[in-house]
């Protein structure tokens, strides 16, 4: 299955009974595993989850710390990019030019790397060795 394919049916298990926008999004370890995840809404709007980070906590569950790349789809005009706290959790996990592509049901894409999306991004480096 390609990471695209992983997305899509991710996707559909999207639960979005607010705002009726399903994302779906699946990141490729390092080692070749894909993980997959879906946004997931909650009355309490704030205490939905990402797509993106549904992806990224199922490949830590996984044993997997490093993503080498991500798709993220949705029923869009446009593809949509990650919001900033996700981009935020893929550079946790993720180098610089690790490939984000961004994806339309209908077929349109656009690919950015994790630095273009998030430039600047706080890192360990920041912490000082704390």
């Amino acid at each position: 299955m390609t990471l695209k394919d992983a997305a899509i049916a991710a996707r559909e298990n999207a639960y979005a009974p607010y705002s009726n926008f399903k994302v779906g999004a699946a990141v490729r370890a390092a080692s070749g595993a894909i993980e997959v995840g879906c946004n997931v809404e909650n009355v309490a709007y704030p205490e939905g989850t990402c797509a993106e980070a549904g992806a990224i906590a199922a490949m830590v569950a996984a044993g997997e710390r490093e993503l080498v790349e991500v798709y993220v789809i949705a029923d869009s005009p446009m593809p949509v990019s990650p919001c900033g706290g996700c981009r935020q959790k893929l550079a946790e996990f993720g180098k610089g030019d690790v490939k984000v592509t961004m994806g339309t049901t209908a077929g349109a894409e656009r690919v950015m790397t994790l630095a273009e999306l998030l430039p600047g991004a706080f890192n360990a480096d920041h912490m000082g060795g704390r």
